[in-house]
């Protein structure tokens, strides 16, 4: 599933792709993707201007203003009007393909743009979704507004506030959406192992200084996949269908049975919160 950095490069590579360009047309192809009311989302979103795209945790927003010359109550604030958003699970992708491209089966939606582009949802296992939805609706899903803060935005006082005396093992917390949004297994391990933690470490009993340490490399590595643009090891692809390079940069994740990069230990997989967890036995404690 693409975590807090893919979300983020592709909703970077998306803003000037789209932001300012009116939603012509609206096909929806396969009705699950949308919640099954294809005529209630193709007529939310056709007529809307794309104000901006943005991403909360690794969920994708597309801000839409009311169409041109709409009616509006005195003072009332135009944006936003409506939002689309958008989970991609573990197969999704929203991306503008090339002109003339033919979409596939597992192109679900398709927005046509007022500059000649598309805007394609496509998802070969159907998990993901896109909604349509007001601003008091986003607000009022539970996913949505259970959202923990983002980690990259939270300062290094909150981060441990999150985490000082929780009995919980560490690397389940940075996996709790609850509690931080948008990290998930690739960047909890790979930001334990540089912190030197354990994944199964009770939070209670790291200590300030570890908790610390731990702030610095996730935003690290969380900052390092964002340049590198994600980490495609799957379905992965950014806004124009390219693979992102940030697996090349993996020290743990993928590479249980193989030697450590630091001390040369065999790397150990377990399971914690549900998820295979690789760690190296010598460097984390």
């Amino acid at each position: 599933m693409p975590e807090l950095p893919e979300v983020e490069t592709i909703a970077r590579g998306l803003a000037p792709e789209i932001v300012g360009q009116a939603v012509r047309d609206v096909s929806v192809r396969y009705a699950g993707a949308v919640g099954g009311d294809a005529e209630t989302f193709s007529r939310r979103v056709t007529g809307k201007t794309i104000a901006a795209v943005r991403r909360r945790g690794k969920m994708l927003l597309l801000d839409l203003l009311e169409a041109e010359g709409a009616a509006r109550p005195a003072g009332q604030n135009p944006l936003p009007f409506m939002h689309v958003a958008v989970h991609l699970k573990m197969t999704g992708r929203l991306w503008t393909p090339p002109e003339g491209h033919d979409p596939d089966c597992h192109t679900h939606v398709i927005m046509r743009l007022s500059n000649g582009r598309e805007l394609h949802f496509r998802d070969v296992r159907k998990f993901g979704w896109c909604r349509a939805l007001t601003p008091g609706e986003l607000d009022a899903m539970p996913f949505y507004a259970g959202l923990g803060p983002e980690p990259l935005e939270l300062a290094e006082a909150d981060f441990m506030a999150r985490f000082s005396g929780r009995r919980g093992r560490i690397k389940g917390l940075l996996l709790d959406q609850r509690v931080l949004a948008g990290v998930g297994n690739i960047y909890a391990d790979e930001s334990l192992f540089r912190a030197r933690i354990r994944p199964d470490a009770s939070a209670a009993g790291l200590g300030e200084k570890r908790l610390r340490r731990l702030f610095a490399t996730l935003c690290e590595v969380l900052l390092l996949g964002i340049a590198q643009n994600g980490a495609s090891i799957s379905d992965y692809r950014d806004a124009r269908g390219d693979a992102g390079a940030f697996q090349n940069s993996f020290l743990v994740y993928g590479r249980a049975g193989k030697p450590c990069t630091v001390c040369g230990a065999t790397l150990k997989s377990t399971t914690v919160a549900g998820r295979t967890t690789v760690w190296c036995p010598r460097c984390q404690r």
